[in-house]
Formats: structure tokens, C-alpha cells, sequence
């Protein structure tokens, strides 16, 4: 397993993947945190951080896309 980055990275990589899929959709701010925190997308992306910050842009939102729809609460 391997160990999570420094916390300022990670916040900063969450900002960048919320801001991107907020972009790719549409979404106003309250709206995407409100997705966000609803289906533990910040806890999926810490957990997959890893894999997720080497990828770009469209891949996150589509990953985060597939994340909900498996997981919706």
C-alpha cells in the first residue's frame, strides 16, 4: 500500500478534480460539492490517488462519473 501524499497536494488534486468535473458538467459550485460530498467522491479520490493524478482531465470526470454510478448511495 502506499502512503497518501502531503496534504496540500491532496487538497490541491480534490480542488482540481471537483473543479473539472463542475466544468465538464455544468455545475455551479454548491452543486458539485453537494454530488461530492453525497457519494464520498473526496474519499474515493484520496483512496485512488495514486492512479487518478497521473491521468488527465477527461479520464478523472469519466472515472468519477463511473464511481457514482456504481456506488450512488
Amino acid at each position: 500500500m502506499t502512503e497518501n501524499p502531503a496534504p496540500d497536494k491532496l487538497l490541491a488534486f480534490k480542488v482540481f478534480c471537483m473543479e473539472s468535473y463542475k466544468a465538464v458538467h455544468g455545475l455551479s459550485g454548491p452543486a458539485a460539492l453537494e454530488i461530492f460530498q453525497k457519494n464520498r467522491v473526496f474519499d474515493y479520490i484520496t483512496s485512488c490517488y495514486d492512479i487518478l493524478h497521473s491521468t488527465g482531465k477527461l479520464y478523472i470526470v469519466n472515472d468519477i462519473d463511473e464511481y457514482i454510478a456504481n456506488n450512488a448511495p
